[in-house]
């Protein structure tokens, strides 16, 4: 077969195919299928176009309550006291009297060191007063008899004055040996190591046994106050003055919040307001106290934080979802009766659920929260409920009632139900697309 007629058979394929494409879109429509469109229109549940008939839209009512000002931010959970227990004297650590994680109070014993050294110490220093009071009663007597016979001539004044002079140096020798003695009871004493405050123990950074030092930096364990506990965080500084106005005004409520940004962890007081603001942030560091009562913030954990500034007392509220924005300015449309009114409105303060009006609504007017795409001003509407008052409980699921083994299907998914025509006779079946005059589809 020569190259020109394979061209030639595949021209006329070509034309066949081009042929039976143009004879299928052209052809007559069958049932449920509009004039000149070739496929089947919608019964009834279909998009309306402009102007068919009111837009379905949502609504809420306007109200009025209170509404805090507030202030959010990051903060760094940080403990009120932290303590790292270190030895005051040398020697070997012979006990360890608590337990890893375990609550102490301040004053209870932690470790014992080897006392053995220094109670000698202390031994020796109480004799070597003994020793000098001993001397001292010795020569307060000698004082007395040289003063007797001075007063009567048969001793010179000179003697006299030298013991009394060494009965006041040996009373000085007598406070150095207290004091010695004090020193070494004090030494003794670190030989016992006591918690200095109320917390909660760390991990144990050293086994008994060990030669501690009174020099050692590492330390026993690290005790944690956690009852109360602070809030380090941060805010730019424009809201500075809102913030020491607050404070100003009596104690300020700061709220520690989930990651979600709603649960409440803990609730406490601003207690500080930095001196100065950072200047390579423009921000300055505040810090709050929490009772931390149950334990729920820990050292060292980021949570969100909530400063409230003040309260808003009742003032008009709608869903921020409500409020649109124009050319002229923010408006909400108001449902008065069928029709939709566009209302101009004056923000006063806005958040991601809720909008504050300062004009424009009043409640408890309703405001339309969704259904915008056809919405005009004057425009006819037709009020819907919200997605959660629509579903029920025990209503079954969108679709129809599922059987077991068989999965529902919504509306609109799936085959197209049968529809009977009017007098109850089965519908005429579409009729087939044709086929063809007998020649091969390309």
């Amino acid at each position: 077969m020569t190259r020109a007629t394979k061209v030639l058979i595949l021209l006329l394929l070509v034309a066949a195919g081009g042929w039976y494409v143009w004879k299928e879109m052209s052809g007559p429509a069958g049932p449920g299928v509009s004039e000149g469109q070739g496929r089947p229109t919608r019964r009834g549940g279909g998009r309306r176009g402009p102007g068919e008939g009111p837009a379905a839209v949502v609504v809420e009512a306007s109200r009025k309550e209170d509404v805090p000002v507030t202030l959010d931010a990051v903060g760094t959970v940080q403990a009120l006291n932290t303590v790292t227990v270190r030895s005051q004297v040398d020697g070997r650590l012979i006990e360890l009297a608590f337990r890893e994680g375990q609550d102490v109070k301040s004053g209870e014993i932690l470790a014992r060191i080897d006392p053995a050294v220094y109670q000698a110490q202390y031994d020796q220093a109480v004799a070597k007063k003994a020793q000098d009071e001993a001397s001292l009663a010795n020569a307060r007597l000698d004082l007395r008899r040289y003063v007797a016979l001075a007063a009567t001539n048969s001793g010179s004044r000179q003697q006299a004055d030298t013991q009394r002079a060494l009965v006041a140096q040996l009373e000085a020798q007598v406070q150095a040996d207290q004091a010695a003695i004090d020193n070494a009871k004090a030494v003794l004493d670190y030989t016992v190591i006591r918690a200095p405050l109320d917390g909660r123990l760390g991990i144990r950074l050293v086994d008994q046994g060990n030669i501690v030092r009174a020099g050692d930096t590492t330390g026993l364990v690290v005790i944690t106050q956690l009852k109360p506990i602070a809030l380090l965080f941060n805010l730019p500084q424009q809201h500075l003055r809102a913030v020491t106005a607050a404070m100003a005004a009596g104690p300020v409520p700061v709220e520690a919040l989930e990651a979600d940004n709603t649960t409440v962890i803990e609730r406490g007081r601003l207690e500080v307001i930095d001196n100065q603001v950072d200047q390579a942030t423009g921000t300055v560091r505040l810090k709050a106290v929490f009772p931390n009562d149950a334990l729920p913030l820990w050292p060292g954990a980021f949570v969100n934080v909530r400063l409230t500034t003040q309260i808003l007392r009742d003032v008009t509220v709608v869903p921020t979802a409500a409020v649109q924005r124009g050319p002229s300015g923010p408006f909400v449309y108001v449902a008065e009766g069928d029709k939709a009114v566009l209302r101009p409105v004056s923000i006063a303060r806005q958040t991601e659920a809720i909008t504050v009006l300062a004009s424009g609504v009043t409640p408890p007017e309703r405001i339309v929260t969704a259904g915008f795409v056809r919405l005009t001003d004057g425009a006819s509407i037709s009020v819907t409920d919200p997605p959660d008052k629509r579903a029920q409980p025990g209503a079954p699921p969108a679709g129809g009632e599922s059987r077991p083994g068989r999965r529902a299907q919504p509306p609109g998914e799936g085959r197209e139900p049968r529809r009977g025509g009017p007098d109850g006779t089965p519908a005429t079946p579409r009729p087939e697309a044709p086929t063809g005059t007998g020649s091969p589809r390309p």
